[in-house]
């Protein structure tokens, strides 16, 4: 593609940390335009939307991109900041956000999160073959091809992806040997769905208290977590001295140097196991173990529960979890400027199949949680926890309360776990839903 208007991530950045800015300079207000605008749109969700304006104007970009210089080279670049803040800026986030969570108070919130999580992934497995069925009513040939050519088999990274996360959909590309030149377009509907859903849910989460009326939830227990991780700020609040800032950058970023060495073996040695076994399916069963990312997120998790038992759990009062929001919002200006909006006219065929399939998912998630009365924050976050991943699910669960991103991490990693089998399932689907 053509490249940006500015390719220095130096400048790019720049650029994101004043969008950023703007968004709560603007949502501070308390009368006027802008007091009532962020009563309707959460300024989460302008932190997401405003990259995503940079990007489809042609100024910034998170794809790669082609110059041509003037003695005739070719030069090809790409934007490391959403790598940079997914592996370095998010779980260090998640520890500072973890410090100071009470584990039982999490266990506390009941069966109902895991209820909706596993309805996300039903809703995935269904979701996928009553698509086709759906589409090929109007468009036969958008659910077509043959052999390796086949879409159902490129839909399936989508199921891959969309249960688990890229270690899955990487998984079912292996399984099922989708036309590799034709991946791409698999890979933009992915981007494309993914984050309208998710901007759907941070537009819901400004009006959950309306939703979770409608819903007749009851959200006693993430009140009740949330009144204790505040009541414990409370009780050690101070104001933090350089050497609180220190230390607390210390502890998450040491925990994340630890994270990306111990990762690295142990996606090295299980990947290695994994690769030893003689069957096909179960090996790509287990290949996210051979994934570092997975690894990274749940040893910077497990890390932070256990310090959060420690002396270590009182710097929530020195500011931690908010050290750990400003690397939540820069996270999501880096997915923000993912997203060319642009892009949702292309591919129009693809991208109807991805739209059926993410709205039979989320009726499912509806009907579910208004039988159970479930919170709409078990809604947001077990949809992005199959969805999202653990890139986006603690993003969602944050902006409930900073207390509450653990819940998202902890089905985001489950996620992982049941992804491949799940969307082995769905692809068995697909591929009757496609010859019918």
């Amino acid at each position: 593609m053509d490249a940006p208007l500015f390719t220095n991530d130096a400048i790019v950045f720049g650029i994101l940390m004043i969008s950023l800015g703007f968004v709560f300079y603007t949502e501070s207000r308390k009368t006027g335009f802008w007091h009532k605008f962020y009563k309707i749109v959460p300024g989460l969700f302008m932190a997401y939307l405003i990259p995503a304006i940079f990007t489809t104007l042609g100024v910034i970009s998170a794809e790669p991109w082609e110059i041509t210089t003037s003695s005739g080279d070719l030069v090809i670049g790409k934007s490391q900041l959403y790598y940079v803040a997914s592996r370095f800026l998010l779980p260090a986030a998640l520890v500072l956000m973890t410090l100071s969570i009470d584990l039982k108070a999490v266990f506390n919130l009941g069966s109902k999160a895991l209820i909706m999580f596993f309805t996300g992934t039903i809703g995935i497995i269904i979701g996928g073959p009553l698509a086709i069925l759906i589409i090929s009513i109007f468009s036969p040939e958008t659910v077509g091809g043959a052999g390796f050519d086949a879409v159902w088999r490129g839909l399936s990274t989508l199921a891959g992806s969309w249960i688990g996360g890229g270690a899955n959909q990487t998984a079912m590309l292996e399984i099922y040997q989708y036309n590799p030149s034709k991946y791409g377009g698999m890979v933009f509907v992915d981007i494309v769905i993914a984050n309208i859903w998710m901007a759907i849910i941070l537009i819901g989460i400004g009006k959950k208290e309306k939703i979770n009326k409608w819903l007749k939830a009851d959200t006693t227990a993430i009140e009740e977590l949330k009144e204790k991780v505040t009541q414990f700020s409370s009780s050690v609040h101070r104001n933090p001295t350089l050497t609180d800032t220190m230390i607390m950058l210390a502890i998450a970023f040491g925990t994340v140097g630890l994270g990306h060495l111990l990762g690295k073996q142990l996606s090295a040695g299980f990947g290695s196991l994994v690769n030893g076994i003689e069957s096909e399916t179960t090996k790509n069963i287990f290949s996210f173990l051979g994934s570092s990312f997975f690894w990274l997120i749940s040893i910077a998790t497990v890390i932070a529960i256990v310090l959060s038992f420690t002396k270590a759990r009182n710097y929530e009062g020195a500011g931690a979890s908010k050290l750990g929001s400003v690397f939540i919002y820069i996270l999501v200006a880096t997915i923000g400027m993912k997203m060319d909006l642009t892009l949702i006219f292309d591919n129009k065929g693809l991208i109807a199949i991805g739209l059926v399939w993410m709205t039979i998912h989320a009726g499912l998630l509806i009907f579910v949680a208004k039988i159970i009365k479930a919170p709409y924050f078990f809604l947001a976050v077990g949809s992005q926890a199959n969805v999202g991943g653990a890139a986006s699910a603690p993003i969602v669960a944050s902006a409930f309360h900073p207390s509450l991103a653990t819940v998202g991490v902890l089905l985001a990693v489950f996620g992982y776990a049941v992804g491949t089998v799940g969307a082995i399932i769905c692809t068995i689907l697909m591929e009757i839903a496609a010859t019918l």
